[in-house]
Order: structure tokens, then sequence, then C-alpha cells
């Protein structure tokens, strides 16, 4: 049994491979689904993210687990798993850990320890564990993930200034309407996780009017309100985007909400637009039509210019690096020797009931010789005997539990097994 990790991330992987591969929400209980009925594949978890999608398995041989999940990407983007060759990355075992705990921690992120990643980490176990498709061994390695990653940001500065891509797409907005969002008018689509750190930092920035459009609008109203704003149907953006200075897209989609045409038509109604209208694509997969970037007095960025511009904030806190990467191993080796002692520990524990009952049996057979002691001489005869046997028991128990999950331990396991009838 293996634990292995298969997935594309960026910028490894060009944009329109890893639009291909992203599941959205509504998406992956189908997804889990079909991993789940995989013979192979015993328990499996689904991270799909704006900047990667990975597939974590537990798999009962490797290089079947690791060809099924090869396959699955390369369906999920429509191609062949040869022309993902470039592009796919495969970890297993220890190499897994190390990733997810730097994953959750915001090491591997476009922002240095950007906080949104920790919350999509959470969420991809318990949606996994929702479908059943994880089990004890990655729900446990996925929770001791998210646990690291809290520790990283409670213990180090890695999180200060711009934490997450909302932030960096708010300053993106900024720097392209001469440096200043006030007096501008910010329209934010969608109204989930993302959407409420965009306007947040929005809210900073001193934004004339914040607008929130969803496709249910209870949602939208929600963060409008707390933003001092006001929310509308989706059916409303060709009007709100004709008044706008810039858009920020955050829904979900698996296809474009907003095209050419209608970024066309809003400038129209707009009488021509003589100032820019800025739209930041933040969706995985891409929720701007591309062409859009073409019109005129249209800046259209994506995932890749986030990406870019995140780059800037990583000087600030460069200097908090090595502190949080000696979090993540000493956390990564407190998940190994908890995981060590746990696959020791049914051995142990039929080591010290073998011994327990040939204790007792000893003690039954010399009953009569012992018959002179009193209760007080028995006990302490009894307790010499306990002691002697747990300190021959305890230098092998140590061995295992050191060498647990190693081809060492699986040889002291035998032995231990076929010395004492286990």
């Amino acid at each position: 049994m293996s634990v292995v990790v298969v997935g594309l991330e960026q910028p490894r992987t060009p944009l329109d491979l890893l639009e291909r591969v992203a599941v959205a929400d509504h998406a992956l209980g189908k997804a889990l689904g079909a991993l789940r009925d995989h013979s192979n594949l015993s328990e499996a978890v689904v991270l799909s993210t704006c900047l990667r999608t990975e597939i974590y398995a537990v798999v009962e041989r490797f290089h079947e687990g690791v060809a099924d999940l090869q396959e699955f990407l390369a369906a999920l983007a429509g191609t062949t798993v040869e022309a993902l060759a470039d592009h796919v990355n495969v970890r297993f075992d220890d190499d897994v850990t190390v990733h997810l705990f730097e994953v959750a921690a915001g090491l591997r992120s476009a922002v240095l320890g950007e906080t949104e990643v920790l919350g999509q980490v959470r969420r991809a176990a318990e949606r996994a564990e929702a479908e059943r498709a994880a089990g004890p061994v990655l729900s446990g390695l996925f929770h001791r993930a998210v646990q690291a990653g809290r520790k990283v940001r409670s213990s180090t500065a890695i999180a200060r200034g711009s934490v997450s891509l909302s932030h960096v797409a708010v300053e993106l907005v900024a720097s392209n309407l001469e440096g200043s969002l006030a007096a501008k008018r910010v329209v934010v689509v969608g109204a989930g996780d993302m959407a409420d750190g965009v306007i947040g930092a929005l809210v900073a920035h001193e934004v004339e009017e914040i607008v929130v459009s969803n496709r249910t609008t209870e949602r939208a109203k929600s963060l409008a309100d707390r933003a001092g704003g006001r929310a509308v149907a989706l059916a409303a953006l060709p009007q709100v985007l004709a008044e706008a200075d810039a858009v920020i897209v955050t829904t979900g989609a698996s296809i474009p909400l907003l095209d050419s045409e209608l970024i066309e038509r809003a400038s129209h109604r707009a009488g021509g637009r003589d100032a820019p209208l800025v739209i930041v694509d933040m969706g995985m997969p891409r929720n701007v039509e591309p062409s859009a970037g073409g019109l005129a007095n249209v800046t259209l960025l994506d995932i890749e210019d986030l990406s870019a511009r995140a780059e800037t904030t990583l000087n600030g806190r460069q200097g908090e690096l090595a502190a949080a990467r000696e979090i993540v191993v000493q956390e990564v080796e407190r998940y190994r020797a908890d995981e060590r002692a746990r696959g020791a520990a049914p051995v142990v524990s039929a080591l010290r009931r073998r011994l327990e009952e040939l204790l007792q049996a000893e003690l039954e057979r010399h009953r009569s010789r012992l018959s002179s002691l009193d209760e007080s001489q028995r006990r302490e005869v009894e307790a010499l005997v306990h002691d002697v046997l747990a300190k021959l028991a305890h230098p092998p128990t140590m061995a295992l539990k050191e060498a647990a999950g190693t081809p060492r331990g699986e040889r002291l396991v035998e032995a231990l097994r076929t010395l004492f009838d286990l």
C-alpha cells in the first residue's frame, strides 16, 4: 500500500491546460465517485484550486495506481497521458506528506503564506469524507496538514501584508487604475469565500461603490451590506458593467459568465467608454472569455497575471520562509512518528498480551510452591516478575515503533510474530 499524489500546478502547467483539469464544486461528487470505483484505489481526495488540481490516493499497487490517476487527469483534460507527461507531478509516501503540509502552510502558493488555501485543503478532505472516498489514512493526513498550516501562520509573520489572491487582485486593479480605487465603482461577480476576501480588501481601499452580483442574491446581499454596497442578480450585469471601472470575477463556473459580446454591449451602453475597464478573472477554469481582452479600453487579467503580481509581495516575508519551513519539518516528523507508532501498535499490544498470558500461566503453574507466602509477599513476587518482563519487552517494543513503516519494521514484525506466536 502506498500514498501518492498525482497532479498539475501553476506555473509548471499552461493556464489553458490547468483550467481543463479543474474540478468545480458541483462536479466533485462525480469525480470522487469515479475514483472510489477504481479497485486499486482504497482512498482518494481531490484538491482543485485556482493554482492546482491534485489527486491524493491510497493505492494497493503503486505503478498501476499512478497510471490510473494519470489516465483520470488526461480524461478531464480531454487529452492523452503522453500529452500531460511534461506537466504532471507524481509524489509518493513521505514526499506526499511534505508536499501537502507545505501546500497547507501556503509555501507553494503564488502569494507566500496566503490564507485561502488552508480552507481549500480542509474542505477537500471534508468533501471526500462526505462522499466516502477518504478513509483513515487520508483523513488523518489532511487533518494534520491543516494543523501544520495553522501553526505556521500563528507562529511566524509569513502571513502579514497581502496574504491572499483576493488582496492581490484588488492591488492589481488599483495599479491599473492610476494606483487608486478612490471614487471608483467595482463589481464583484460571485459571493463565495474568494469574493468575501475581495470585498474585504476593497473596503480598505475606500472604493466609492461596491456592487456584488451572484446567481442567488441572498448571499450577494449579505456581502454587499457588510461593505455598504448593493447586490444585483446576474441578469443585471449588463447595466452595472456599463457603470463600472473594474470587475473582479470570483465564481467557480465551468463556462465563461462574461463573454466579449456582453462586455462590448456594456461599453456601448456607457456611450463610448472614456475610462478603462479593468477585469480580473480569478476563475479556474476562466470565467471571462479571453477574447474580451482585445476590446478597446478593456484590460483583462487572469491567474497568470495574479501570480506575477504576487511575486512583488515576497520580499517582505522572505525572511519568515526559513522559520515556516522549519515548522513544517517538525510537524511532518511528528506526523511520521505518530504514524509509525500507530502502525506498530497492534503488534506491540499483541506482544504485551502474550507476555501477560505467559506470566499468569507460570504463576498458576507454581501456585503450590508459592502457597507458603502471605498475600503481601505474593504481590511482591508478582510485581518483580512484571518488572522483569516489562524490561525484557521494552527494547523490542521501541525498536518496532522506530522502524514501523519501513522494510526493517516489517522484518521485525514478522520476527516477533514467529518468536512469540502472535
